[in-house]
């Protein structure tokens, strides 16, 4: 059986036929953006497909990975895309709630990741796993944030990409767990738009001070007419750039 559902990257390739949440921009953005200087284990905590570790790996020949998904299907599909990698021996996939798993583990992670549920409100959709994934169900802001707070080395980053609004919600919500903002990207999908997505880094502590800076992701109207800077960030990954 042929299964035509697959995106191809420069170094792997995803199938992604057996999930709700296909390969997309804010996966991709937020596997490149993140912090992985010094890092030596990281957590892909709601892992989907299993894209951002493998990116991850990519990027870092030492790096341990450690993909948490819920979902049976998607964390089948994940492991399998994994050990079908040149990547595979520093790749490991969890079938757990994330919630479940740091009440069990002694495991710290220097880095965890996410491109989590994000809405927190409206009407939830007629398929039952795109709401999961969608919408604050099975792991509300809340228990990732109490979730990563114990899973997070000393000195480890959580970084994750959330739309505008959310993402504001999300940092002022993180300070009630000793949580503080290291970083954050503003990204637009051109100059005269609004902000549409946040890249957010936090690490432990209380501090006022945190970069900033932005990243346009088109600079003109033709739908692959990508900026500079974005081409930058992905370059090592799209087939097409």
């Amino acid at each position: 059986m042929v299964i035509s559902d697959v995106f191809r990257f420069k170094q792997f390739e995803i199938y992604q036929d057996k999930c709700t949440m296909k390969v997309n921009t804010d996966g991709v953005l937020l596997g490149a953006w993140s912090e992985i200087d010094d890092r030596k284990q990281a957590l892909d905590i709601g892992s989907g497909t299993g894209i951002i570790a493998m990116m991850l790996s990519q990027r870092s020949p030492s790096l341990m990975i450690t993909g948490i998904e819920i979902d049976e299907d998607a964390y089948l599909q994940a492991r399998s895309n994994m050990q079908h990698s040149k990547f595979s021996e520093r790749l490991f996939a969890v079938h757990s709630a994330l919630q479940d798993y740091a009440s069990i583990t002694e495991a710290r992670f220097d880095l965890s990741i996410s491109n989590p549920p994000f809405f927190t409100g409206g009407t939830f959709s007629s398929n039952e796993n795109k709401a999961n994934v969608r919408h604050t169900i099975k792991l509300s802001h809340a228990d990732l944030l109490l979730s990563v707070k114990k899973l997070l080395s000393p000195e480890g980053y959580f970084d994750l990409i959330l739309p505008y609004i959310e993402g504001l919600r999300f940092i002022e919500m993180a300070g009630k767990y000793d949580l503080s903002l290291k970083k954050m990207t503003e990204v637009r999908s051109r100059e005269n738009k609004n902000i549409e997505r946040l890249l957010l880094r936090f690490r432990h502590g209380h501090s006022s001070a945190f970069d900033q800076d932005e990243l346009i992701i088109y600079n003109g109207v033709g739908v692959k007419d990508y900026s500079d800077e974005f081409q930058a960030l992905t370059k090592e990954f799209y087939l097409f750039m």
